[in-house]
């Protein structure tokens, strides 16, 4: 029996190879959009699931209470760890890591008696200082050393095997050799680590024993409860018989003792490690959280897809029935029993759809590459084997077949014999055609929806692009300087040195550019009052500094030059937390910044911009001098002189500092890296929007190809009588044109509702207007005209007299 239903199910298949082709086509495309969701969704849950201990692992981080609500940083004060160590390490295992946050300069020095450099690196992530009982709590993978000793001692540090190999040579050599950390520590070799696998938020490089921050000028943080550091973060294992609300009244108490009265807003609190990567509040040192509304959003796109795909299939089933019903007449005739019939047509189904699964994982395994340079994941190909893969094929194989081929089997399995064998049934009268109505209507939703939300995305990507962010970023060239006492007293040569270079058209010194992740905030107090929950965002930088990103002075001056904190210049969004609605009245405050001894006087007010990307709303600015602090040089150049300037750039920075590796970046490229995830998702967007409608309108000209035949008849009387050609145009596409009409006023709420739930989440964003709706509606009209036209214009010009012929 089962050769005999798979004798006719290849016969019913090369009998109808447009259509089967059609079809297969459908379902591989929309299967193969399925498991490469699936996939990423897989990669990105996974994230740091191979620490056995992680349902207890927590991060602990800052919350600060504000009078617009609560405010997050990952981050924490530097005693925390010692502090949890000491009060409650009966209960947990404690844990602190730091950040440099990119740009460390890594020198290999030849050997223990000759400590010359070989070669110099830069690191622009992965240099972090942990503490020896990180990897108590993580499991990363030992090479060579002892874990529980190689960062006990100052100045030692642990590698990667990809940077033992590129510092050595091989990894097998490096543990006893010496490097030095920015021309100033110099640091041991003491252990060497498996590669990090991808799906972590721990970049781990170069890990440096935490105890050496007593050598460094952050010595001074170490007892420093005021202070919070973004990059320094607390980890913590509770004890099974602790639960996290009871650790978080410890937290809380903990910062009621240690925290001094004015940083009393500032609590903290556990977030579970298998959170870390989707909770969007926080960051990570990989700086890309995925959001757990994305992994809802990449769900439901494929599985949408996977429905046009099958909504296709039921189409065209129930269309080409009547194709099948003398084969269904005969075979009840003979004996065939209604299940049996059930049977066959529900296995022709599961057999395309096997088929189209096997063609999707050849597709998903071609396109891997892109999808893993596209989202920066780590996706293998040997993902088939993967146990939870094979149960999801599975899984798509039976509930593809039971949605697409169920109903179909239904309709067809139930003809009765004599109408079906006399060619008298019609479809229409057992509602197929009202379904297909529906499923066209359904499909055509999808299409618009998604077409919908591609638009709004574009929308604001542009905006992100174009929209101004209260400073000039365009052409300005940012590199750092060495932040040692040395690299300080060289500033004054090297801006010399650039100035008089043809191209150059200003240079200024400073902490950070306008934008920058090495943000410095703090509380101050003004005119002597204390005032907390502000976040005041500190730019210290030089007198060039307004000018060259081209500031807008609202009232008062500029500061003068100075070495040290003097004058202070303000924004708008400073005045309005202090409660002060008029600029003049703010010049000659005072200004006190505790948490760095230093005081200053307002000298004048500039117009707002961004200090950071356009997700986050604008922030109380300070700027002034302080010379100590500078470590990032900004260069105005002229744009048509950048091909020539670039060069003399370098070869001047490499003479002023001829030990440290020279690197650079544009600072308009560096503010369009912040928006990477919505451009990589944007780009997903308008793929699974081009499969979807590209899917719908398959199904559309299939369903044309169809109506052509069966009115075939009608077309040739109705043209004897006189019909023109863009009347029979008209006649077989009015229907499909009515049906996306509605489709489109189903998809506008739903669009809507989702995009503006995304749009929410940044402070500055586009508000939707008409247009873009009637631009989707003029889309998707396009190309489903463009679809069916060429078979209904085809149908129009073929002699009446050879239709009523044939028919």
């Amino acid at each position: 029996m089962v050769k005999n239903y798979l004798r006719i199910t290849f016969r019913n298949l090369f009998g109808n190879k447009e259509h089967a082709l059609i079809n297969i086509f459908g379902l591989t495309v929309g299967i193969t959009v399925c498991l490469l969701t699936f996939l990423v969704i897989r990669f990105v849950s996974s994230f740091d699931n191979f620490h056995h201990n992680r349902d207890h692992i927590y991060r602990v981080v800052s919350v600060f209470k504000t009078p617009n609500g609560l405010n997050y940083e990952p981050g924490v004060s530097f005693p925390t760890g010692p502090t949890l160590r000491q009060e409650y390490g009966d209960m947990v295992k404690v844990a602190s890591i730091l950040s440099l946050g990119g740009n460390g300069q890594i020198n290999v020095l030849n050997n223990l008696n000759d400590a010359s450099v070989a070669q110099k690196f830069k690191e622009e992530s992965g240099i972090l200082y942990a503490e020896p009982e990180f990897f108590d709590l993580f499991d990363f993978k030992w090479l060579s050393g002892d874990k529980a000793a190689a960062l006990k001692e100052p100045n030692t540090v642990v590698l990667t095997r990809s940077v033992a190999e590129k510092y050595f040579g091989n990894w097998q050599s490096a543990v006893g050799r010496l490097l030095k950390l920015d021309n100033t520590y110099t640091l041991r070799v003491s252990g060497i680590l498996e590669n990090p696998p991808a799906n972590t938020d721990f970049p781990l490089k170069v890990v440096i024993s935490y105890i050496t921050l007593r050598t460094t000028p952050l010595n001074s943080r170490l007892t420093d409860w005021s202070s919070i550091f973004a990059q320094h973060y607390c980890f913590v294992s509770l004890d099974k018989n602790v639960s996290e609300n009871q650790f978080n009244k410890r937290l809380d108490d903990i910062v009621q003792r240690y925290k001094p009265i004015e940083n009393r807003n500032e609590g903290m609190m556990l977030l579970p490690l298998k959170d870390m990567h989707f909770d969007t509040r926080y960051n990570t040192f990989n700086n890309h959280p995925f959001s757990k509304n994305l992994i809802l959003a990449l769900s439901l796109i494929g599985l949408f897809v996977l429905v046009i795909a099958c909504v296709n299939f039921v189409n065209l089933a129930t269309a080409q029935a009547i194709n099948r019903s003398k084969e269904v007449g005969v075979r009840k005739v003979l004996g065939s029993s209604r299940a049996q019939l059930l049977i066959q047509f529900v296995g022709e189904t599961g057999m395309l759809v096997f088929f189209a699964t096997l063609f999707a994982v050849i597709v998903c395994e071609l396109t891997l590459p892109f999808v893993n340079r596209l989202l920066d994941t780590a996706i293998g190909h040997d993902f088939i084997a993967a146990p939870e893969v094979i149960l999801m094929l599975i899984a798509i194989i039976i509930g593809t077949t039971f949605l697409a081929g169920f109903y179909p089997a239904v309709v067809l399995s139930g003809f009765k014999p004599i109408a079906a064998i006399r060619n008298k049934v019609n479809v229409k009268s057992s509602g197929a055609n009202m379904l297909r109505r529906v499923l066209v209507v359904l499909q055509f939703t999808i299409s618009q929806a998604l077409i919908i939300c591609v638009l709004i995305i574009i929308g604001q990507m542009d905006y992100f692009r174009s929209s101004p962010m209260g400073f000039n970023k365009e052409a300005i060239v940012v590199t750092r300087i060495p932040g040692d006492s040395a690299g300080i007293s060289r500033i004054d040569v090297l801006g010399n040195q650039l100035r008089q270079m043809s191209g150059v058209q200003k240079v200024s010194f400073s902490y950070g550019s306008p934008v920058d992740n090495n943000d410095w905030n703090s509380d101050i107090k003004f005119n002597h009052i204390q005032q907390n929950n502000l976040g005041v965002n500190l730019k210290w930088a030089d007198v060039d500094y307004p000018q060259t990103y081209g500031l807008k002075l609202l009232a008062g001056r500029f500061y003068f030059a100075s070495d040290t904190v003097k004058d202070l210049v303000v924004n708008e969004t400073f005045l309005k937390k202090v409660g002060i609605s008029d600029p003049q009245k703010a010049i000659g405050a005072i200004v006190e910044i505790p948490g760095e001894g230093k005081t200053g006087t307002i000298s004048g007010v500039v117009k707002d911009f961004n200090v950071a990307s356009l997700h986050s709303q604008l922030y109380p600015v300070i700027l002034g001098t302080w010379k100590q602090t500078y470590q990032t040089v900004n260069i105005k150049v002229d744009p048509s002189k950048l091909s020539n300037v670039l060069p003399k750039i370098e070869r001047t920075w490499k003479e002023t500092y001829p030990d440290y590796v020279y690197e650079y970046r544009f600072l308009d490229e560096s503010i369009a890296s912040y928006y990477k995830q919505e451009q990589q998702l944007s780009t997903l967007y308008k793929i699974f929007a081009c499969v979807a409608i590209f899917i719908s309108c398959l199904g559309l000209y299939s369903l044309v190809s169809f109506v052509v035949v069966q009115r075939a008849k009608e077309v040739g009387i109705r043209k004897a009588l006189g019909a023109s050609a863009s009347h029979i145009v008209f006649l077989f596409s009015k229907e499909f044109t009515i049906l996306i009409v509605v489709a489109f006023f189903i998809s506008v709420p739903i669009a809507w509702y989702f995009m503006h739930r995304w749009l929410e989440n940044y402070a500055f964003h586009i508000t939707p207007g008409v247009g873009l709706f009637v631009l989707a509606i003029v889309i998707s009209m396009f190309i489903a005209w463009a679809s069916v036209g060429y078979k209904a214009v085809k149908a129009a010009l073929v002699n009446p007299l050879k239709n009523l012929k044939e028919n």
